[in-house]
């Protein structure tokens, strides 16, 4: 079976025994069903990943001792930061899922004139924590030992005026570039994508005019989570780390 690899935030150190986190706990003993001593994996973010046996267990706890540690770095040269047009139901889920797995080292959910979901308050401090909590899960799945961080979401026009040295790129169907002709992005790289309705003309206009270059991906028009993903795929094949 492969080795658990779970997310422990804080100091670890060898030969120091950790309780687990609850969530992680839960799904070593009851999920997992794993016993004293059996081998999980932990990592805090900060790079490389801690070997450690399991020292206790019971239903609702879990206890590890760290064995070792180990250099492990699966992470792409490529920075990518993706502003991500905020979608209905579950598909923002799902891009911040699978754009985790393909290695973006930060996401930006974006409001947009069409994006048609309304987030404030309370609402709006719980998605942005289950968007963080989705992105821990994608790392821990895909051996990432890095977490990518999901910032609060703001509104597009915010996004679009950070300072930033990032080749800045955006999607649009007549395009002259593609990415097989943007420069090598030697400062990382930063992309923003619409929500299902696609941006406005004036959200266009606006990309452009903070120094975002426009590309094409193909004669089809992709859905808002396809058309991250067959970026993010293509990115990394071009100057990552896809072979």
């Amino acid at each position: 079976m492969r080795i658990p690899h779970i997310y422990q935030p804080g100091e670890i150190n060898l030969n120091q025994t950790l309780a687990l986190l609850p969530d992680a706990a839960g799904h070593i003993t009851r999920v997992l069903r794993m016993g004293i001593g059996e081998q999980v994996c932990l990592f805090n973010g900060e790079g490389g990943e801690y070997l450690c046996e399991l020292s206790e267990v019971s239903k609702k706890s879990a206890s590890v001792k760290v064995i070792e540690f180990i250099e492990k770095d699966v992470e792409s040269p490529l920075k990518i930061h993706l502003g991500q047009g905020i979608s209905r139901g579950d598909k923002m889920d799902f891009t911040i899922q699978k754009s985790v797995e393909l290695g973006v080292t930060e996401i930006t959910p974006i409001f947009t004139e069409r994006c048609g979901v309304k987030l404030s308050g309370d609402r709006l401090e719980k998605k942005h924590l289950q968007w963080q909590k989705i992105a821990i899960s994608a790392a821990e799945q895909s051996g990432r030992n890095f977490i990518t961080k999901i910032h609060e979401p703001i509104k597009i026009e915010s996004w679009l005026e950070q300072t930033s040295d990032e080749l800045k790129i955006t999607l649009h169907p007549r395009a002259e570039h593609s990415i097989k002709t943007i420069p090598e992005p030697s400062n990382g790289l930063r992309f923003v994508v619409g929500p299902e309705g696609g941006f406005t003309d004036a959200e266009m206009l606006k990309t452009k005019n903070c120094g975002f270059m426009d590309i094409r991906l193909g004669p089809r028009v992709l859905r808002t989570e396809t058309a991250a993903l067959t970026v993010l795929s293509a990115l990394q094949l071009q100057f990552g780390d896809l072979a």
